[in-house]
C-alpha cells in the first residue's frame, strides 16, 4: 500500500485558520444575543432602535434576497454567511425560521432541525425576509451529509483540544526536540507515501481509502517522532480556481479523517495543503492518467536531525 518516495513534493506551509466575528457583527448584538432593530416609530414617523427577539410570525414581512454560502460565525440569534465571492451577510434566526435538511442525518427520518444545527463551516441556502433594516431567515436548507461532517469536525476539535491539554506535558519533550530543527520540507526524510484517489470533482473518501488511511496511520505510529504531511491534487479538468479549492477540500477531508477516525494526533500533522494540478503523477491527456492525478498524497516524514541522517 505504501511506497518509499524521494519526492517531497511541496514546501512546508505554516498557518492557522481563524473565524473572528467582524466588528459590525459583534456591535450589532447585545449581551443577551438579541439584535437591536430600527423600526418605524408610529408617533413620530422616525426610526428608533429597539431590542427584541426575531418574530415567530413572518407573514407580511417583505421578501429579502436569497443567500447561499458557508456559516463562518455565530453570535446569539444571528449567523454570518460567507458566499463564494467572499461577501459576508448577517442573518437573524428566530422561532419563525424553518431549518430543513435533505438526505437523512445519522439515520433519523426527521428533516426539521433546531438552530443548534447551524454549525460553523456548514454550507447553507437561506431564504430571507426584511425585518426592519436587517435580514431574517425564513427558510434555511442544508444537506444532511454536510451537517454530519460539520458535527464530526466540531466534535473532533473539542476532543483534540482536550487531548492536547492532557498530553502537553507528555509531549513537551518530543515537541521541543523537533522545534527549531526543521526549517522546511528538505529537512525531512520521507519514510513512506500512500495515495488516496477520488472521482472527478469529488472529495468524498471511499471505503477502501478509509481502510488504507487508518492502516497507514498505524504504520506511521510505529515510527518514533513521525509526522504526516497531506497534499491534495487534481487532474487538469476545470479552471485553476476550481482545482485549487478542490485540492484543498481533498487534503482537508483526508486530514480530518486521519485525526477523527484513525486517532492520529493533530500536533503530529504538518499543515495540509492543496496543489491543484501541480506535480502530476501521470499524463493528463488520458483518462487513466487523470485518474492517477486525482489524489491526495499522505507522506510519513521524520526530521533528519531526529532520524540521525
Amino acid at each position: 500500500m505504501s511506497v518509499i518516495s524521494k519526492r517531497a513534493g511541496s514546501a512546508l506551509l505554516v498557518g492557522a485558520l481563524a473565524l473572528p466575528l467582524s466588528g459590525a457583527f459583534a456591535q450589532d448584538t447585545d449581551m443577551r444575543g438579541e439584535i437591536p432593530q430600527e423600526q418605524p416609530d408610529a408617533r413620530e414617523g422616525t426610526l428608533a432602535t429597539v431590542y427584541g427577539s426575531p418574530p415567530a410570525d413572518l407573514s407580511g414581512l417583505p421578501e429579502g434576497p436569497k443567500v447561499e454560502g458557508v456559516i463562518t460565525a455565530r453570535n446569539g440569534s444571528a449567523i454570518q454567511v460567507t458566499s463564494t465571492d467572499g461577501s459576508e451577510t448577517i442573518i437573524s434566526v428566530g422561532a419563525g425560521t424553518d431549518i430543513k435538511s435533505s438526505g437523512g442525518f445519522l439515520g433519523l427520518d426527521k428533516d426539521r432541525l433546531g438552530p443548534e444545527a447551524l454549525l460553523n463551516g456548514l454550507p447553507v441556502k437561506v431564504d430571507t425576509v426584511q425585518w426592519g433594516r436587517r435580514l431574517l431567515a425564513s427558510d434555511i436548507d442544508l444537506k444532511a451529509r454536510d451537517l454530519r461532517t460539520a458535527a464530526m469536525i466540531q466534535s473532533g476539535t473539542r476532543q483534540q483540544f482536550a487531548e492536547q491539554g492532557a498530553a502537553i506535558e507528555e509531549n513537551a519533550r518530543v515537541a521541543e526536540a523537533l522545534r527549531g530543527r526543521v526549517a522546511d520540507i528538505d529537512q525531512y526524510n520521507v519514510k513512506g507515501t500512500t495515495n488516496v484517489y477520488f472521482d472527478t470533482g469529488k472529495y468524498e473518501l471511499s471505503g477502501r481509502a478509509r481502510s488504507e488511511l487508518c492502516e497507514f496511520a498505524r504504520e506511521a505510529e510505529a515510527m518514533d517522532n513521525a509526522l504526516l504531511l497531506v497534499v491534495g491534487y487534481t487532474d487538469t479538468t476545470g479552471t485553476y480556481e476550481i482545482n485549487q479549492e478542490l485540492s484543498e477540500r481533498r487534503a482537508g477531508r483526508v486530514t480530518n479523517f486521519l485525526q477523527q477516525e484513525c486517532g492520529w494526533k493533530p500536533w503530529r500533522m504538518l499543515t495540509p495543503t492543496g496543489m491543484a494540478t501541480a506535480d502530476p503523477a501521470a499524463d493528463n491527456s488520458t483518462e487513466a492518467g487523470r485518474a492517477q492525478n486525482r489524489r491526495v498524497a499522505v507522506n510519513i516524514l521524520v526530521s533528519k536531525s531526529v532520524d540521525g541522517m
